[in-house]
């Protein structure tokens, strides 16, 4: 919104300052951050007055969550995606469909968790929305998002996939590119939602890969950089800098409560929400597989479950102690605070590879 205050600008002025993506992403940033400070705590009293118990624990998890963790409550996520769409609305510009695609993915995400989380602390038990009808609602949302946002992509570049480190490397999907696109914004948000099982486990990593992404949808929307490093030219992308900029603003204020011992838990509201953006930012960025490096802890984490259940059903043993594999490594006899850092470690390098690719050609 601030962006049109360019058009009282004469060029020379503070005014002018508005035109650029990076002092809007400044901005969206410290509004984001301080919307989460500010109402981070109030929050936290208003969710702890409406649940009585909490966020329900799994009694199959590990036994020091049932102490450690119970009477927390959870769906911070609210605080998260309110310092987004604060942060966003009054920083983007308007007039770029991209930013609305990811609103909407993030939001519609937000609420199927937001709804999920309802049930399970009225009900108090970890059932929520059956398995089924989160994942029909999260394929009809990524459809839609899908399809507008390869009708927003230029023509040339329209239902094909780019191949990382191949130059100039597209395979045309042909109408299977929906579907794909579809698997790879419900994965991405069910990933994060799997990785969100201790505190500050998800968020940062979020964080890590929302900046790589970041970067990348700064890089393919100017036509110099992508020439220069010989990426497809997506129009339009860098104002989701803009957009990554309020997430990690809103994901540190998140983080400020969710530190170790945690004041409240994101829940599926947050974890849905953020898994369902980097999907968006990845499929409005021709970067559907580069994802699958950045966010190669959400990868693991989802992998490890899958295989887990597979093996089980056709062995009845296990291949981990527990399952997502963060679970596996707390039966290790790993400390939380060992477990969050070593991944929070792991998605940076991880992060780190992804941004390779735009160099390695």
């Amino acid at each position: 919104m601030l962006y049109w205050l360019t058009a009282l600008s004469d060029g020379g002025d503070a005014f002018n300052l508005f035109r650029y993506i990076t002092f809007r992403a400044g901005g969206a940033f410290f509004t984001a951050l301080i919307f989460g400070f500010m109402f981070g705590q109030p929050l936290i009293n208003l969710l702890k007055r409406k649940q009585k118990n909490g966020q329900p624990i799994r009694e199959d998890g590990p036994e020091s969550h049932i102490l450690a963790k119970a009477g927390t409550p959870t769906m911070g996520g609210v605080l998260i995606l309110g310092s987004v769409l604060v942060g966003t609305l009054l920083w983007a510009r308007w007039d770029t469909p991209y930013v609305w695609i990811t609103l909407f993915v993030t939001f519609s995400f937000g609420a199927i968790g937001f709804i999920d989380d309802y049930r399970k602390v009225t009900q108090n038990n970890v059932a929520g929305v059956p398995a089924r009808v989160r994942l029909l609602l999260g394929f009809l949302i990524a459809g839609i998002a899908a399809y507008c946002a390869t009708l927003a992509h230029p023509e040339a570049l329209q239902y094909k996939v780019a191949l990382p480190v191949f130059k100039d490397a597209l395979i045309n999907f042909g109408w299977f590119f929906l579907p794909f696109t579809m698997f790879v914004i419900v994965g991405s948000a069910n990933s994060v939602n799997l990785t969100d099982g201790l505190d500050g486990l998800a968020i940062m990593p979020v964080m890590i890969a929302a900046v790589a992404l970041g970067v990348i949808a700064y890089a393919v929307g100017r036509v110099d950089f992508s020439e220069y490093l010989e990426l497809h030219y997506v129009p339009g992308t860098g104002e989701l800098l803009v957009f990554v900029a309020a997430l990690v603003g809103g994901g540190l204020g998140f983080l400020w409560y969710n530190a170790p011992p945690a004041a409240v838990f994101m829940g599926d509201t947050g974890s849905l929400a953020l898994g369902g953006a980097l999907g968006a930012i990845a499929v409005a960025t021709k970067h559907e597989i580069v994802l699958g490096i950045i966010g190669g802890l959400f990868v693991v984490e989802a992998l490890s479950v899958i295989i887990q259940v597979l093996y089980f059903k056709s062995t009845g043993k296990r291949v981990f102690l527990m399952a997502p594999i963060h679970h596996h490594f707390e039966k290790r006899g790993w400390a939380e605070s060992q477990i969050v850092i070593r991944f929070w470690i792991i998605a940076l390098i991880l992060a780190l590879i992804g941004l390779a690719t735009l160099k390695v050609r």
